[in-house]
Formats: structure tokens, C-alpha cells, sequence
């Protein structure tokens, strides 16, 4: 079979297509194989060339193909794999599709006809490596756990997380942004404040053309970074609520309850936190073990669960993050208001009551805004708690 399978490749000197039939031969590994990955002959090639060959048309190994389970319960195996052919389709009419890598052996006919029963059966060829692969990926599985769909499925979860991580880093920046813009606003009032203060003092006597370019200097501070702050408000002050992180993250844990068949793990311990993203946090460690399954194969699989373990970590902390940079920036905006609302009534108890009183009025209003504004930032956020496990305390704990 092999001369006139390889000798329809076009492109390929006779003589490396000799080269390769004899290292095949000698190896005692696929012809495709040897073409493909040391005289790199692209895959779309050979499967022409296989196409061709044969008069049938080819099918590609995927992942994500959706085998019925009738197909695979019962399969053997170690038969399929010394045969070379695997059932990937079933159509509406019954026919049943069937990859093989020599769909003109009779012998891969009668081998079919005997493990699957009588029927319609159609043969696509495929690369002996495809084969091998929907061999590995379905059957090391129990039926309905399909191990090609579950890492597609497990890879979407993990994008969806990604996202929403990379939003709530755009959150905390635009909240940085925000506490920036507050540092320049308490530096404008300070600015009017020493004004008020040189105004009034009898004391210690400053030109008046000072005083007032120092106030002016504090207003053009504030009424530049004013806007930065309101930008920030106004599209930030409701970020995602932590609720929708939890229903992404308890999405993908009812994915892994579905998919983490897991033995000798201890019972799993119940949360007694208060909020449900707390809760959330301790059931992770229900999933957070690194297996060694028996076959190999399967470890590619168990690892891209235990990937996405970790990413629902990490989208944790990073609502965590988000919640408390909020936080950070409500207490900011607390801290100021009361220097700015303190100011205020002492320099009107210093100075008393003048025309000049507008200044501390002015800043005892900001000062009552900010403290206002900061609880509107903080207070949601205050009864979260942050318990994350596999933090370094808490693995040196155990």
C-alpha cells in the first residue's frame, strides 16, 4: 500500500518519498507521519493524496466533533488502534461514518460489522495519527465525559474569565485615575485654604495680589481635575456587581462538577462565610488537585481542569481587587472630605465670620460632598470578605 499511497503525493521528489518509505519501514511508524514531520509535507497533502488514492473523502482529527455515546460504549480500544479506524458520525438516516486509515482493508469492514452490527457504514479516510487521537481522546473517558469536548469546553470558560478579569483591571485603572484626580482636587483646596488663611490673618501681612493668585491657582487645580473624577463617576461608580463574577465562576465549578470524577479527596468541608463570593472561595478548594491519571494521556485533561481552577482564582481575587480598590477609593474621598470639612469650621472659628467666610463655606460643602460621595463608593463593598485559598499563609498552614 505504501508505494502507490505516497507515490500520489505531488510535489515531493521520488527520491525523498523513497527516504521516507525506507524510514518508515524501519521505524515502524505511519509513512504520513514520517513526510509530515520530518520532510514537512503539509497535512492538506497528504490527505489529498489520500483523497485521491483511495476514492473517498477525508476527515480530520477534532476535539470538539460530537460522537453519539451509542458509537463509543463498548468500543475496544486496543482493536481500534491495531485496526485503525474509529466511528465519528451518525447520520439521520443511520448511516454511521467510520475514520480509518485504510478504508479499502476488508478485513477493517468485517472488524466493524462485528463490534458495531449490521448497518449502513460509510469510510472516510484519515491520517493513522488522527485515528490514533479520537482513539486516545474518546475512549479514555466514561461515555457522556468526553475528554476533546470537555478541554474546548473548559478553554471557553477560561476565555470568558480572561475577559472578565482584563475588565475589572480596566475598572481598577480608571479608579487609580480617580483617586489621581482626587489627590489634585485636595491639592486645589489646600491651595484655597492658605489663601482664605492669608487673606484673614492680621498677622502676618502678604500682598493681596499673592493671596488671590494662590486661590486662583486652586481653582484652576480643581476645575482641571474635576472632570477627570467625573468621567470616572459617571461610568464607574456601578462597576459589574461581584454577583456576576460569582455566576461566571459557579458556572464554571457546576462545569467541573459535571466533568471532576475525583477519588480519595476527603469530604468536602461546608462555608459558613457570610457573602456568597466568600462561600464561592472555599468551595475551589473542593477542585484544587494536581492528578497523575493512569492513562498519560489523560493528564492533558485533568490539567486543563486544574488550569481553570486556577483561573476561577484568579478571577476571584481580581473582583476582590476591583471591590477593594473601590473601596480604597471611597476612603480616599472619606479621608479628604473630613480634612477639608475640619478646615472649614477652623478657619471660620479662627477668623469668624467675614466675606471672606464664603472660602470656608465652600470648603465645608466639599468637604461634606466627599465624605458623602466616599460613602456612596465604600459602603457596598464593606462586608466582603477576602479568604482566598493557596494563599502562601494559608499552604504554610497546611
Amino acid at each position: 500500500m505504501a508505494r502507490p499511497f505516497f507515490s500520489a503525493v505531488d510535489g515531493v521528489p521520488p527520491l525523498i518519498l523513497e527516504e521516507a518509505a525506507q524510514a518508515a519501514a524501519l521505524r515502524g511508524v505511519p509513512l504520513a507521519r514520517i513526510l509530515h514531520t520530518e520532510f514537512h509535507v503539509p497535512r492538506e497533502r497528504l490527505l489529498q493524496a489520500l483523497s485521491d488514492y483511495y476514492g473517498c473523502p477525508v476527515i480530520e482529527y477534532d476535539e470538539r466533533l460530537p460522537i453519539p455515546p451509542e458509537l463509543l460504549a463498548g468500543l475496544p480500544g486496543d482493536r481500534l488502534a491495531e485496526s485503525g479506524w474509529f466511528p465519528v458520525i451518525k447520520g439521520s438516516d443511520g448511516t454511521v461514518q467510520i475514520a480509518a486509515s485504510d478504508p479499502s482493508d476488508p478485513a477493517v469492514l468485517a472488524e466493524v460489522q462485528e463490534i458495531l452490527g449490521p448497518g449502513k457504514y460509510k469510510f472516510l479516510v484519515a491520517l493513522p495519527d488522527d485515528v490514533q487521537w479520537f482513539i486516545q481522546d474518546f475512549l479514555h473517558a466514561k461515555v457522556g465525559k468526553l475528554i476533546g469536548t470537555e478541554r474546548t469546553g473548559l478553554a471557553f470558560w477560561r476565555n470568558i474569565m480572561a475577559q472578565w478579569r482584563t475588565r475589572l483591571a480596566c475598572y481598577r485603572t480608571d479608579m487609580a485615575r480617580a483617586r489621581t484626580a482626587l489627590a489634585f482636587v485636595r491639592m486645589g483646596l489646600s491651595f484655597s485654604a492658605i489663601s482664605r488663611a492669608l487673606l484673614s490673618s492680621e498677622r502676618f501681612h502678604v500682598p493681596s495680589v499673592l493671596s488671590y493668585a494662590v486661590l486662583v491657582i486652586g481653582v484652576i487645580i480643581i476645575f482641571c481635575a474635576l472632570p477627570v473624577y467625573l468621567r470616572v463617576r459617571g461610568s464607574r461608580l456601578t462597576p459589574p456587581r461581584h454577583q456576576t463574577l460569582v455566576e461566571v465562576t459557579a458556572a464554571t465549578l457546576l462545569f467541573l462538577e459535571d466533568f471532576h470524577d475525583l477519588e480519595h479527596t476527603g469530604a468536602k468541608k461546608p462555608s459558613l462565610k457570610a457573602t456568597m463570593l466568600a462561600r464561592l472561595v472555599d468551595f475551589l478548594a473542593n477542585y484544587c488537585t494536581i492528578l497523575y491519571p493512569v492513562p498519560a494521556s489523560l493528564e492533558r485533561t485533568h490539567l486543563a481542569r486544574e488550569r481553570n481552577v486556577l483561573a476561577a482564582q484568579r478571577t476571584i481575587a481580581g473582583c476582590y481587587r476591583t471591590i477593594y480598590a473601590r473601596a480604597r477609593t471611597g476612603l480616599a474621598f472619606i479621608r479628604t472630605g473630613i480634612a477639608c470639612l475640619g478646615v472649614g469650621i477652623g478657619l471660620t472659628g479662627y477668623f469668624g465670620l467675614s466675606f471672606y467666610s464664603i472660602f470656608d463655606v465652600i470648603l465645608i460643602l466639599s468637604g461634606l460632598l466627599m465624605i458623602i460621595d466616599g460613602l456612596l463608593w465604600y459602603m457596598p463593598v464593606r462586608k466582603e470578605q477576602a479568604e482566598l485559598p493557596r494563599t502562601r499563609s494559608a499552604v504554610l498552614g497546611s
